[in-house]
This record gives C-alpha cells, sequence and structure tokens, in this order.
C-alpha cells in the first residue's frame, strides 16, 4: 500500500538500492505506523531527493528497504544561516524545529555574555532537525553545529556572508521602528547571509558595539516591539525567506 510516512536515512539514495533502518527507525514504522514488509514509504538522504521505498524487511534489531522511483528532486534551500542564543530546552527544540521548516541551511547555536544555557546536546537538536525535514516535507536536513561563543564566530566569518544581527535596542528608535532609520532601513542582504538572534537577556553593550562596527553586519529591527528569542527566530527567517529566498 501507498504510505505518506517519510523517513530520513543514514544512506545515500538510489534506484535498486538496499537501504538499512536503525532499530529506532524500524521500531518507529512496525510499532508506530504499523507498516511491515512489502509497504512502502517516502525516505530521503538529504542529497539525493525522494524515492519510493518498498519495505523489503523488518524486525525489532532493524530492517531494509530498497528504493523503486524517485518522487521528488532534490531541492536544497537558499544558502541561509540562523545564528542563535540558546534559551530554554522546549523554546530551543522549536527554534531549531522551525529554523528547519523555514528553510535554514545551517543551524548555529551560539554562546553571548548573557546566554543563559551554556551547553547543548547537539545529537538531540539535530535528531530534531531531521524530525522537522520528514514532517514538512523537504529533502534537506540543515546541519546543527555546535554550540561556538560569539566571539569565536566572529573572529572566523566568512566576509562574504552578510550577517543579519537584529537588535532589540533597535525597537526603541523611532527612525527604525518607523521602517525609515532617517535615511531608510537598510535592505535584507541576498546569499550568502546569516541572521543572528540574542539572548533572552539580549546583547551586552559591548557584543552590540562590536557587531555594529563589523563591515559584514547588518543590524536590523523586528518593530517596535521587543519579541522573544524563538519569536524573533522565526520572523526574521520569514522576512528574509518573504525579500530575499526561495518565496519569491
Amino acid at each position: 500500500m501507498d504510505s505518506k510516512v517519510r523517513l530520513h536515512v543514514a544512506q545515500a539514495t538510489a534506484l535498486g538500492q538496499s537501504v538499512e533502518v536503525t532499530r529506532d527507525q524500524a521500531h518507529y514504522l512496525s510499532g508506530v505506523m504499523r507498516l511491515s514488509a512489502g509497504d512502502t514509504l517516502t525516505v530521503f538522504d538529504g542529497h539525493n531527493g525522494a524515492w519510493r521505498a518498498r519495505i523489503d524487511s523488518l524486525s525489532k534489531r532493524g530492517g531494509a528497504l530498497v528504493c523503486e522511483e524517485q518522487t521528488a528532486p532534490q531541492r536544497n534551500p537558499p544558502d541561509l544561516w540562523l545564528c542563535f542564543a540558546p534559551i530554554k530546552k522546549a523554546r530551543t527544540d522549536f527554534i531549531v524545529e522551525k529554523a528547519t521548516e523555514l528553510g535554514a541551511a545551517r543551524i548555529c547555536p551560539v554562546s553571548t555574555q548573557y546566554t543563559n544555557s551554556d551547553r547543548i546536546r547537539r545529537d538531540r537538536l539535530q535528531a530534531h532537525a531531521v524530525e522537522a525535514a520528514e514532517q514538512c516535507g523537504s529533502t534537506f536536513v540543515p546541519d546543527v553545529a555546535d554550540l561556538t561563543p560569539l566571539d569565536r564566530l566572529l573572529a572566523d566569518w566568512p566576509e562574504e556572508r552578510a550577517l543579519i544581527f537584529c537588535d532589540e535596542a533597535l525597537s526603541d528608535d523611532p527612525s527604525w521602528s518607523d521602517g525609515t532609520n532617517g535615511q531608510g532601513a537598510p535592505a535584507l542582504p541576498p546569499m550568502p547571509a546569516a541572521i543572528l538572534i540574542g539572548p533572552e537577556g539580549g546583547f551586552s553593550p559591548q557584543e552590540r558595539t562590536r557587531l555594529r562596527a563589523l563591515p559584514f553586519a547588518h543590524p536590523i529591527a523586528l518593530g517596535p516591539r521587543i519579541l522573544r528569542a524563538d519569536t524573533a527566530a522565526v520572523a526574521a527567517l520569514t522576512l528574509w525567506q518573504a525579500a530575499r529566498g526561495d518565496w519569491t
């Protein structure tokens, strides 16, 4: 039978390719989705599009699928990174999930002076990105980087990549909140680009001064109200995708 189940696999997919599934994936297919040998599902490896695959074998220890037909070509998102300071666990998970759905190409957790969470579990966040890609119909899974101090991130920054610095302090500046910035608000730069979202306490004065001095940084306001970090990430990604990304 045809199935709407989508599964990200580690092996490369191709016509006739046999693909192994892990123990956890086998449990999901058989115990949760009630599939068995002979049933079909959609698989993708993040590089070769989506494929209809038939279950060849399935057990508690794992299983095997066979790719029978490509159902969608590979579609990569625009070259846009999301850099953000981790917040509470559930809200950090939310940011990773929504960044994947909204088409971020890379997700970079960043520690700042006011960051409340000084550690992350990269493997868990990567799993959230995989799950989000499975659910939203994507054929691409963004890489979730290790937590990096902001100073190190900026020191190693590739200058050809524009950094869109979402500065909550600008929400109180009338020349920014009305969208004019006196001489006109800067347009969102094209790719390659990255969006930087600060922590719950915002950026420190020292961080803000450094960011505004960088030639590749573009400070922007996200309206007249200060947004929560998770809301700001979604808003900034949406604005960039609508203006410069693959939504146009």
